[in-house]
């Protein structure tokens, strides 16, 4: 296991990180790029999860990321939510503050209800609408800019009348947010998109199709990069960040460099989580890809 010595040479990737390796990174102190976390793990005030991110904070720059927010929901930003968020950022300083183009709350009778999970949202005017003033809300309180990630769907809502890529260009236009592209997901969401033959999808065409979709990102709009894992079954292929990168997604994430230049990239893992050093390895691998998709790109 590597030690952490002297900042590593940027582009430096990071990693998620999970309850299992809090002690053996705080007591390595391994080379890795960043630490990325789960904002609404660290809500409760004071304990002992917020005392060892703090601790962890004094040596790595510590990304928040969200899964609660909801910000593509009509019934808008919980208050408690907010205030826990805003708390977290003040108290910790991350380097990034981040959640996802999705909506999760809504109103039964008389009930505020959130679905615990990231839901898709249509591609249409009164969506982004919606998206923009909850992301506006957010950053006014924050008092700073936050990255939105693309969602991974298994669904083609109706009522979208434009792309992904416009719908989100268009977000960061209006509200100055960044993109948190999340490369696996859009892997995934194009081979979903395939219609399977005995579960055989065609990984070259969705090679391309993503490179399509980076290609109309604007490239000044992204400020962080997800590399995952996913499960293929026969009928559908399911972001369930529990194994190492593909080689189609590391082909993805190399274009993404050479499209965004030296973005920070993230390793996520949230299932069968497994040894540190595995997790190590990922970010080592993005890291020497992200160098070479850099030289190529200098060099073009």
């Amino acid at each position: 296991m590597t030690v952490l010595t002297h900042p590593p040479v940027m582009p430096s990737a990071g990693i998620g990180w999970r309850h299992p390796h809090y002690a053996q990174v705080l007591e390595a102190l391994v080379r890795v790029g960043f630490l990325e976390v789960h904002s609404e793990n660290f809500f409760a005030q004071g304990g002992a999860a917020l005392a060892t991110l703090l601790r962890a904070r004094s040596h790595y720059g510590i990304s928040l990321h969200g899964v609660g927010l909801g910000l593509g929901s009509a019934a808008g930003i919980d208050a408690w939510h907010l205030d826990q968020l805003a708390r977290l950022v003040h108290t910790v300083e991350p380097v990034r503050v981040s959640d996802h183009a999705c909506f999760a709350r809504g109103t039964v009778g008389q009930s505020d209800v959130h679905a615990a999970d990231l839901l898709p949202i249509p591609f249409n005017q009164a969506a982004l609408d919606v998206l923009c003033a909850n992301v506006q809300r957010v950053q006014d309180r924050l008092q700073r800019s936050m990255l939105v990630e693309n969602l991974s769907a298994y669904l083609e809502l109706p009522g979208s009348d434009r792309s992904e890529t416009d719908f989100l260009n268009t977000l960061t236009q209006r509200t100055g947010c960044q993109l948190l592209v999340d490369v696996n997901n859009i892997y995934v969401n194009a081979l979903n998109a395939q219609s399977a033959f005995n579960g055989v999808r065609d990984v070259e065409q969705a090679v391309q199709d993503c490179a399509v979709w980076l290609d109309t990102i604007r490239p000044d709009s992204v400020g962080e990069l997800h590399l995952a894992g996913h499960c293929v079954m026969d009928d559908i292929v399911i972001d369930d960040h529990g194994s190492v990168v593909c080689d189609a997604v590391w082909r993805i994430y190399a274009h993404a460099v050479q499209r965004f230049g030296a973005v920070p990239a993230l390793i996520e893992w949230d299932t069968d989580i497994p040894p540190l050093q595995t997790l190590l390895d990922e970010a080592t691998r993005a890291d020497a890809m992200a160098h070479a998709a850099l030289s190529e790109r200098a060099a073009a």
